[in-house]
C-alpha cells in the first residue's frame, strides 16, 4: 500500500493509489493501481510522494471532482460555490484504501479471530503481514519506508480492521496514532531516520504512560529518570509502568519518566528506549475480557541507562508530548469503537434476515425494525463525529473537544450496539459461535483506555466553558 509517485489534475484527479495485495510476497510489499473513473483529466503534475505532507495533500484531496458520468453539482452560474463533499463520502484514494483494508480483514484477520482471542496471542504471521502491506507506517515517509498517507488513512483502516477483529485494530491503532505520530511530530532528524524505517518494516512500538497508581491522574507518575553523577548526559530509568498497549511484542517503547518530582508535570520527560536496552524487562500479561489478541502487559525499568539523545522532544516537556498525542489518539480508539459497532450489526442483520420465527424473518417484526432503526442510527451520528474530528485534526484546525466527543459517543455506540445485537441474536449472542459476544466482550475498553468516559465529558465541559467565558 506504499506511494511512491502520485499524479494530481485539475478538473479531476488521477492518482496511483494504494491496494491490498493478498499474493504479495517479501520481495513485493508495494502494489501500486492507477485508476481512472472516466475523469477529465488536463493540467497534469507529477511530482515525488516524499515532498508531500499530510497537510498538502489534505488540501488537493479536499478538490471537488466531477466525473463525466455523472450530472454537474452546479449550473453555469459562475458565482455558484461548489458543492463541498459529504462527511461520510470517501475521496477516490480513501475508497480505495477501505477496500484494500477491508479485503485484507477478511484474508488475513478473519480465519484467526477465535484462536487468537482464544490464547490471547496476536498472530506472528499477521504482524508481519501487517508490515509487508505497510499498515504499520501509514503516515512515515515513503522516503523512510513509509506508506506516506495521512491521518486520516489511519483512521479508515483502523475502523475496517475493526469491524473483524478491535483487538487486531487497536494494534495497528497504537503503531500508527500513538507511536508513530509521536516520531513524526516530536522525533529529531537523527532519531527520525532511525527509527522510521523500523517503525515501517519490523518493528512494533508501545507507548508507557500509566502506572499502578497513575492512570487519569498523570501527575502521580512515578518512574524516575536520574542523570548519572559522574555522567550528567546519561540517564537512569527506573519504576514499572502498567496497561501497556503492544508491550508484549514492541521492540521500541516510549517512556514516561520524571526527572525531577518536585516540578511534578514539567518535570515529566520522554524517552525512546529500545527493547534490548539492559533492565528493561516484560512483566506480568494481563488476561483480559475483551481485545485478547491485543497484549497488554507491565514494563519494568530497573536501573535502564539511556543517553540524553534518546530523549524524545525537548527535556520536561514529556506530560504536553503525552496529552497532546493522546488528544489524538482517542480518534483512533473512537474508530475502533465505530467500526467495532460496525461489525457487529452487520453480523446481527445476516442473521435477522435468515433467521423466521413466527413464519416471517425476525427483521421484519416492526418491534424489531425499531430496534435495527435505532442502532443505525447511533452508527450513523457516531461516525460522523469520528470523521468530523479526524478531518479537523488532517487540517490543522482545532479538534480536541470533538475528538473528545467522538470518542464519548463512538464508545457508548458500540456498547449499546454489541448489547442489544446480543439481545436480538438470541442463545446465538452469548455463545462465541454466534459471532456477536466477542464485540460486546471487545466494546468495554473503549470506554476506559486512552482517556475514560469522565475525563472525556470533563474536557468537553471544560472546552465549552473556556468558549462560552471569552
Amino acid at each position: 500500500m506504499r506511494r511512491v509517485s502520485r499524479v494530481v489534475l485539475s478538473g479531476g484527479r488521477k492518482r496511483i493509489s494504494p491496494v491490498y495485495n493478498r499474493n504479495s510476497q517479501n520481495n513485493n510489499k508495494i502494489l501500486l493501481n492507477y485508476y481512472n473513473n472516466n475523469y477529465n483529466y488536463n493540467s497534469i503534475q507529477h511530482y515525488h510522494s516524499s515532498t508531500i505532507t499530510p497537510q498538502s495533500r489534505l488540501e488537493q484531496d479536499l478538490q471537488t471532482i466531477t466525473p463525466n458520468n455523472t450530472e454537474s453539482n452546479h449550473n453555469d452560474n459562475p458565482n455558484d460555490k461548489p458543492t463541498p463533499q459529504p462527511l461520510s463520502i470517501l475521496l477516490e484514494d480513501e475508497e480505495v484504501l477501505r477496500q484494500s483494508a477491508a479485503q485484507f480483514a477478511q484474508d488475513q484477520i478473519l480465519p484467526r479471530v477465535q484462536a487468537m482471542d482464544h490464547s490471547s496471542i496476536l498472530d506472528p504471521q499477521l504482524i508481519e503481514s501487517c508490515f509487508e502491506q505497510g499498515y504499520m507506517g501509514i503516515e512515515i515517509p515513503s522516503s523512510h519506508s513509509g506508506s506516506g498517507l495521512s491521518f486520516f488513512d489511519s483512521i479508515i483502516v483502523i475502523e475496517e480492521f475493526a469491524k473483524v477483529d478491535p483487538g487486531v485494530a487497536v494494534f495497528v491503532d497504537v503503531q500508527n496514532t500513538l507511536v508513530n505520530n509521536l516520531l513524526i511530530r516530536f522525533g529529531n532528524p537523527q532519531q527520525q531516520a532511525l527509527y522510521y524505517p523500523k517503525l515501517s518494516t519490523s518493528t512494533v512500538g508501545s507507548f508507557c504512560l500509566s502506572e499502578w497508581s497513575c492512570g487519569s491522574d498523570a501527575f502521580a507518575l512515578q518512574t524516575t529518570a536520574t542523570p548519572l553523577p559522574n555522567d550528567p548526559d546519561t540517564y537512569v530509568l527506573n519504576g514499572t509502568k502498567a496497561w501497556i498497549t503492544n508491550a508484549y511484542e514492541a521492540g521500541l517503547f516510549i517512556v514516561m519518566a520524571t526527572i525531577d518530582k518536585g516540578l511534578k508535570h514539567k518535570g515529566i520527560t520522554s524517552f525512546l528506549v529500545p527493547r534490548d536496552t539492559p533492565g528493561l524487562s516484560i512483566g506480568k500479561k494481563e488476561d483480559k475480557t475483551g481485545i485478547r489478541a491485543s497484549s497488554t502487559c507491565e514494563v519494568i525499568l530497573n536501573n535502564v541507562k539511556v543517553h540524553k539523545s534518546q530523549i524524545l522532544g525537548e527535556k520536561g516537556k514529556g506530560y504536553k508530548i503525552a496529552i497532546e498525542t493522546l488528544n489524538e489518539g482517542r480518534i483512533g480508539i473512537a474508530a475502533q469503537m465505530l467500526g467495532l459497532a460496525e461489525g457487529c450489526f452487520d453480523k446481527t442483520m445476516k442473521y435477522l434476515n435468515q433467521r423466521v420465527a413466527f413464519g416471517k424473518k425476525i427483521a421484519a417484526f416492526q418491534g424489531v425494525q425499531f430496534q435495527i432503526a435505532r442502532m443505525a442510527s447511533d452508527i450513523e451520528g457516531a461516525k460522523l463525529m469520528v470523521y468530523n474530528a479526524a478531518r479537523l485534526k488532517a487540517r490543522g484546525e482545532p479538534f480536541v473537544k470533538e475528538a473528545a466527543m467522538a470518542k464519548l459517543v463512538a464508545s457508548e455506540t458500540a456498547e449499546r450496539v454489541s448489547s442489544e445485537c446480543c439481545n436480538l441474536m438470541g442463545g446465538l449472542g452469548f455463545v462465541r459461535e454466534g459471532g456477536v459476544e466477542k464485540y460486546w466482550r471487545d466494546c468495554k475498553i473503549g470506554q476506559i483506555y486512552e482517556g475514560t468516559s469522565n475525563i472525556q465529558l470533563q474536557t468537553i465541559a471544560k472546552l465549552i466553558e473556556e468558549q462560552y467565558s471569552k
